[in-house]
């Protein structure tokens, strides 16, 4: 099954060019959605994602993927 993966566009903490290679080297069957989120709140304070449904947010975009890696469905 192939990972969810939703990122924001308008997120100053995130770098689209650098997170997203990565994103999809830990997850390479994953479906990544660009798009405005509607969670401006958060967003305006740190980086966040959504890895299958789920939240996620830390304070670096270095922690955030690590947070991301144990919400990753490996595929069998």
């Amino acid at each position: 099954m192939a990972n969810d993966i939703r990122l924001c566009d308008k997120c100053n903490h995130i770098q689209l060019k650098s997170i997203v290679p990565k994103l999809k080297k830990l997850a390479p069957d994953s479906e990544i959605q660009i798009g405005c989120k509607s969670y401006c709140g958060p967003c305006g304070k740190r980086p966040f994602l959504y890895v299958n449904g789920r939240y996620l947010s830390a304070p670096t975009e270095a922690e955030l993927l690590a947070k991301t890696e144990p919400f990753i469905k490996k595929s069998s």
